[in-house]
């Protein structure tokens, strides 16, 4: 009898935790999905590649270095930290600007019409202390 009763009883917690799992899921998400390249994508540069990368002009002078890179809080804008001037890490100012202003080639990133000064101009940026 006891026996029964506990074959009974482990059912029915079966039944229930099965079905009370089910209801407990919410609502149902749809995530759109993307087909990429990944191909091209695989020739493409990673952050940790470009942090670190002096930032040219035009004329292929320095005028700064990729400091970090940043996604904005909605997640569909990235930015380019830039550190501009200093020394040994002393005295330099950083500057945000939009990733899609650096342009690529080889291992060289370049930002078209740039210059120190007008990065200078730029207000500072700061992280969060969050």
């Amino acid at each position: 009898m006891n026996k029964v009763m506990l074959l009974a009883s482990a059912a029915v917690l079966g039944v229930v935790l099965i079905s009370g799992g089910a209801s407990a899921q919410g609502q149902p998400q749809t995530i759109k999905l993307v087909t990429l390249d990944v191909q091209k994508l695989a020739g493409g540069y990673r952050a940790s590649k470009v942090i670190g990368n002096s930032v040219l002009n035009d004329d292929q002078d320095t005028i700064g270095e990729v400091e970090d890179i940043l996604v904005s809080s909605d997640g569909k804008e990235p930015y380019a930290v830039l550190s501009i001037g200093g020394f040994l890490g002393m005295g330099k100012h950083m500057v945000v600007v939009p990733y899609e202003t650096l342009k690529f080639a080889d291992t060289k990133v370049t930002l078209p019409g740039g210059t120190k000064e007008g990065l200078k101009m730029l207000p500072e940026f700061k992280y969060a202390t969050d």
